[in-house]
């Protein structure tokens, strides 16, 4: 279920401990949200904006606009039952603790492009510096993914393989295809489209980037809030009292851009959409204690002022813009970088061969 829509008074300190308490009586989500559903939408309804005249037509139709926005929330949707097996699978797709990496001696140079082998890194890590690692309680870990600093960069790229995938075999068949299998492949690139979408917006909320993500833990200097459902508010009870749209922000949507990156990246060196994706997260991570001194300043307040030059709007505005253009850049990329998938096109042209009717 989604964060419900949270008022609170101006935070003096013992209204803030109160309210956590009550907060954390009412609020039924167990995981934390980035945007909640209205926000990924806005992030998916940019990324379509900033498409070029030259995207494929089908994407840009109304339906296919509409479904892709819909799919905005669909990761989240699998976060609301209680299957462990999908919540151990799901979850630390939707984040990434860049504080854990320190931990754990990981750089984001040496960061291996390869989910399974940066898992090998992390395990290595935590035996051989336990003590640099919280205590697991069991009882609070039955998905297992507190021994997790989160996957979101490769939920990201490997969706954007997917995509690439998608569109490579949607050449073919729009070469050498049936009316079915085009159109099925044309309704398999705009699901991924979608899903992917949540998880570039999960990488726009600077709290998916940071150990920080509920309130701040730990050494506190600057006295920033501890309140455990910042991060809710943030996404959803924040956006929700500012009415922000998307009509709002599409005028300022940046285009698309081809990222940097060769069709095939020599298999000696890291995929270079990786590290734009890694560049893209550090750069929301340099954010994370931004929104909170904004918060300190009582910009992110219920009664803050909401006007378009207020500081908390501008700030949401401008992630969920970042949000959007690196979304469409990474469609873009994807579609650019897809050649006809040539095994699916030689089996194609056989069929074709094999089923045609002699000349008489």
């Amino acid at each position: 279920m989604l964060a419900p829509f949270i008022r609170r008074p101006i935070p003096f300190p013992m209204h803030l401990r109160r309210l956590a308490f009550v907060a954390a009586l009412l609020v039924v989500t167990l995981d934390a949200r980035a945007w909640d559903y209205n926000g990924h939408r806005i992030v998916n309804q940019l990324a379509l904006a900033g498409l070029p005249d030259d995207f494929p037509a089908f994407v840009k139709t109304p339906e296919a606009a509409a479904r892709i926005a819909f799919l905005a929330g669909e990761p989240d949707r699998w976060r609301n039952i209680s299957d462990l097996p999908l919540r151990h699978e799901n979850s630390p797709d939707h984040y990434l603790d860049m504080e854990g990496l320190d931990d754990a001696g990981i750089p984001l140079d040496k960061l291996s492009e390869f989910r399974y082998v940066f898992v090998a890194q992390l395990s290595a890590a935590r035996a051989t510096h336990p003590e640099k690692f919280a205590a697991i309680n069991s009882d609070k870990n039955k998905d297992h993914v507190r021994e997790l600093i989160g996957f979101l960069p490769w939920a990201i790229t490997e969706n954007y393989g997917k995509l690439k995938s998608a569109f490579s075999y949607l050449k073919a068949y729009e070469q050498y295809g049936t009316p079915d299998e085009i159109a099925n492949a044309r309704a398999n690139a705009i699901y991924i489209m979608g899903v992917m979408g949540h998880y570039v917006g999960d990488g726009a909320q600077p709290l998916h980037t940071t150990k920080h993500t509920n309130g701040w833990v730990g050494s506190n200097p600057h006295h920033y809030t501890t309140w455990t459902r910042f991060h809710g508010w943030i996404d959803g009870g924040y956006i929700a009292q500012i009415k922000l749209t998307e009509a709002d922000l599409e005028p300022r949507a940046k285009p698309a851009r081809v990222l940097e990156t060769p069709a095939s990246p020599p298999p000696t060196e890291r995929d270079p959409v990786f590290t734009d994706v890694l560049a893209y997260l550090a750069a929301s991570h340099a954010r994370v204690e931004l929104l909170y001194r904004l918060d300190q300043t009582g910009a992110l307040k219920p009664d803050a002022p909401d006007s378009v030059t207020a500081p908390g709007r501008v700030f949401i505005g401008e992630q969920l813009l970042r949000g959007g253009e690196m979304l469409s850049s990474l469609w873009l990329t994807a579609y650019r970088r897809a050649t006809p998938d040539t095994y699916l096109r030689a089996q194609l042209l056989k069929r074709q061969s094999e089923t045609a009717t002699p000349d008489t």
